[in-house]
């Protein structure tokens, strides 16, 4: 198994590639997003999550709550705190 990860917790999103996992497990968003919960309520360093509210978004991977064995591509879009709105994605500014 092999993983990859692409952008910055306080960045608009995190990207997440999942090679290797067999087809036919039983995965959801709910299955991770309930993780993320967890961390949003407080476990873990400083402050910051308890005023974030993300979940993630399968892209590739997953198909009605199975595992398809592609890679599984999963982004968690960073839906808090208001100054993320003026972040740009390209060219830093």
């Amino acid at each position: 198994m092999r993983y990859l990860t692409a952008g910055e917790s306080h960045g608009p999103r995190l990207t997440a590639i999942i090679e290797g996992v067999p087809a036919g497990l039983l995965l959801t968003a709910e299955d991770i997003n309930e993780d993320l919960k967890r961390r949003q309520g407080g476990y873990g360093r400083g402050g910051r999550m308890k005023i974030e509210s993300d979940q993630v978004v399968f892209t590739s991977g997953v198909r009605h709550g199975k595992t398809t064995g592609a890679p599984i591509t999963m982004d968690v879009v960073n839906k808090g705190p208001p100054e993320m709105a003026g972040y740009h994605v390209c060219g830093g500014h």
